[in-house]
């Protein structure tokens, strides 16, 4: 018996090393010290001598009677002396201690109801019994060994096996006289013989790319400044306050022209961009900004979409609590922060999650379910219990530990539907026969409800690029329980519209008016995104047709359109001042174009939209209420002329758009009873570049009733312009 578990140790195949190795008792009530060291030439018992090598083994052995038994230290230390160098090491042994994960946590994680699953998952500096060590702790289900290795041991497998703790799954091993920054993986030898080298798949700090070692970081000690804004976020009714979102890659949003941080690449780590992004966006009037996903990732084309590590900041910029620094700066100057977060796939990559155990955990196993046919990357196995506490833990370990104020959930029509751009006979309906993907709906309504429940005003936001209903209502209703949804339809007929030249756009005023059909449906979102300039689809104010002068009076008419609808708003960087160029993620944004009038008039009507949006309440307190919105006139298809009023509570923002390059003279709209209207917002104004056409100050009220108002108003209405008007 002895000698079958020598020689299993010896091969690497022991799926208990704590069974052979450590302390034991031998029949005639005397201990035996075991322990296994393939790199040692020779191996010294602390305090009682040299060890005996077991023949023909890498296993050396003290024999101690009840004397010298009694004398040892609980966590005894060896030391020994290298084959290859005669460098001579001594450490506490780790298999001197008892397990450490607890039997509720490993019941709690198998049964995917472990909320705080990453406080012992992963790698974390410890002290046991007054020994300083790491703790490493990873599921790997139906293997035979699981090893730590790293620099420590050479990365040697066989130096340190892991404990098993049974049918979790999970094995566990603390390894004393480690430290923070010490680079690791798990080398995991599967049923089939196959040995594996895999980062950790709740590593919360990985290397610099392309290196993939998992990195042992200490529990966050930053002091954080944001105890304000967190309180007051527990009380934000979002549904009822402004919110507008500045999306950006923070790899592509400005570069170290000077490479003044010693990286090659020009990327400004997160707390170099902090004070300038922050004083920018707020500047500009913004409450929130969205980062593209900052999660570890192996490519940079990727745009950050393919996820490696669900728990580490991407080291590309900085370290963990420079991210932390970014979040609490923008926290204390009254800046939201929204990760975009990919719990839909993941890529390949041999060295991550895909055939974690050279056979599908994380993914499905099954090929129809287990890859996206259209990026190339696996689909996570939401049936497991513990692939959605994996996920679930992940979006709470950024509220939690990051103090994020929402993620946006990305490629959610992908994670809903089994058919998701699959041809027939691609796929496999669920068990009534339809192509909703019913554990994926489950994972979604949970996440969601947790975040909901623990972290109030934090807000989860959907990208869901189908009519799948309720999407940001209630699970109690029946709903998949997101906060918003970004509205697609509404971004699609839009841009469609404003692309057409203004002599058609007559014939297509439905791709305005039709969003208020279902503007209700949800609490929306109105993004124009990264994705909607890249890939040949044109910056934003490439889009626009006509000479240069139209094409900047179309977008800044865009603009204000958008901020008029009813639902939050979303621009991705480079928008905001018209960026010539599709977006690039490898080049920063061409921040030269600030220098000409046209491109700052442009980011001053942002600015002011923005302060225009939070002043006044009409716009934004009934974003997601049919009570906000009602049309002046949505027929006069011919002048390409729409009016609207958005309303408040006891206030009302008259909202007016040409549509073509033609001023409207005389041009009479109905409104609500008042001695005066003030023109508070144009799009023309020669402040933001345009041809300063509109009304100037006050407009008198005409007591002449319109399209079924009491009163009514005659315009100049502008070309290309937006108008607001507020009653005096």
């Amino acid at each position: 018996m002895l000698h079958n578990a020598i020689k299993r140790l010896q091969n690497g195949t022991h799926h208990d090393p704590f069974e052979y190795l450590g302390r034991h008792s031998d029949r005639q009530g005397d201990e035996i010290i075991r322990v296994f060291m393939p790199s040692a030439k020779l191996v010294t018992l602390v305090g009682f001598g040299v060890m005996t090598r077991v023949e023909d083994s890498d296993l050396f052995e003290a024999h101690l009677n009840s004397q010298q038994a009694a004398k040892l230290s609980e966590h005894y230390q060896i030391s020994w002396q290298e084959k290859h160098d005669g460098s001579k090491h001594q450490t506490v042994s780790a298999y001197s201690f008892d397990p450490l994960v607890s039997e509720l946590d490993l019941y709690l994680f198998n049964e995917s109801k472990h909320r705080r699953v990453w406080e012992f998952m992963g790698a974390h500096l410890k002290e046991i019994d007054g020994v300083h060590g790491v703790q490493f702790v990873v599921w790997a289900p139906y293997v035979k060994r699981v090893s730590v290795v790293g620099d420590f041991n050479g990365w040697n497998g066989l130096r340190h096996p892991m404990r098993n703790r049974g049918a979790s799954g999970v094995w566990e091993l603390f390894i004393p006289g480690l430290h923070q920054g010490d680079p690791y993986k798990f080398e995991i030898l599967n049923s089939d013989g196959l040995l594996l080298h895999k980062a950790d798949p709740y590593a919360q700090r990985t290397s610099m790319r392309p290196e993939t070692t998992s990195l042992v970081t200490a529990d966050s000690s930053y002091e954080w400044h944001d105890n304000d804004w967190l309180e007051h976020r527990t009380g934000w009714d979002w549904q009822r306050a402004p919110v507008s979102i500045y999306e950006l890659h923070l790899g592509s949003w400005r570069h170290s022209a000077e490479n003044d941080e010693g990286n090659e690449e020009g990327f400004i780590s997160y707390r170099g961009i902090a004070e300038e992004l922050v004083n920018y966006v707020a500047g500009l009037g913004y409450t929130h900004i969205e980062l593209m996903p900052i999660m570890e990732h192996p490519l940079d084309e990727s745009w950050g979409y393919q996820v490696s590590s669900y728990f580490s900041p991407t080291s590309r910029f900085g370290t963990p609590d420079d991210l932390r620094y970014l979040i609490n700066h923008c926290h204390i100057n009254g800046i939201g922060v929204i990760l975009d977060w990919v719990p839909a796939h993941f890529p390949k990559d041999s060295f991550a999650l895909a055939q974690f155990t050279g056979e599908a955990i994380y993914e499905h196993a099954d090929p129809i379910m287990a890859e996206h046919q259209d990026w190339g990357t696996l689909i996570f196995n939401y049936d497991r219990h513990e692939v959605r506490n994996f996920l679930s833990a992940s979006a709470l370990y950024w509220i939690d530990d990051f103090h994020i104020d929402g993620l946006r959930v990305d490629a959610v029509a992908s994670m809903i539907y089994l058919d998701y751009s699959r041809k027939e006979g691609e796929w496999v309906p669920n068990k009534f026969g339809g192509n909703e993907y019913l554990e994926a709906v489950e994972f979604l309504k949970e996440v969601n409800e947790v975040v909901h429940e623990n972290y109030p005003g934090v807000v989860m936001i959907a990208e869901e690029s189908t009519s799948w209903p309720m999407v940001s209502r209630p699970t109690y209703m029946g709903g998949l329980g997101f906060s918003m949804k970004w509205n697609m339809g509404w971004m699609n007929d839009t841009l469609s519209y404003f692309q057409s030249d203004p002599i058609y756009r007559k014939y297509h005023q439905d791709q305005l008016t039709f969003s208020q059909l279902y503007a209700w449906t949800e609490n929306f979102v109105l993004p124009f995104s990264h994705d909607e300039v890249v890939h040949l689809k044109k910056s934003m104010l490439d889009k626009m047709p006509g000479d240069e002068w139209q094409r900047f009076a179309n977008l800044r008419l865009l603009y204000a359109y958008q901020y008029a609808h009813p639902g939050k708003k979303l621009l991705f960087m480079g928008g905001e001042f018209g960026q010539w160029l599709e977006w690039d993620a490898k080049s920063s944004l061409d921040w030269s174009l600030c220098d000409y009038p046209s491109h700052r008039g442009l980011q001053k009507l942002i600015g002011d939209l923005n302060s225009t949006y939070k002043l006044e309440r009409a716009l934004h307190v009934n974003d997601f209420n049919a009570e906000g919105f009602q049309w002046i006139d949505c027929h006069d298809s011919e002048q390409s002329v729409l009016s609207f009023i958005r309303h408040g509570d006891n206030e009302q923002i008259i909202c007016i758009f040409n549509f073509t390059p033609v001023p409207r003279q005389n041009y009479r709209i109905g409104v609500p009873a008042a001695e005066h209207y003030e023109e508070i917002f144009n799009s023309d104004s020669a402040h933001y570049g345009g041809s300063d056409m509109g009304n100037g100050g006050l407009i008198k009220v005409d007591e002449e009733p319109w399209m079924g108002f009491e009163c009514s108003l005659q315009l100049t209405i502008p070309p290309l312009g937006a108008l607001f008007l507020k009653a005096k």
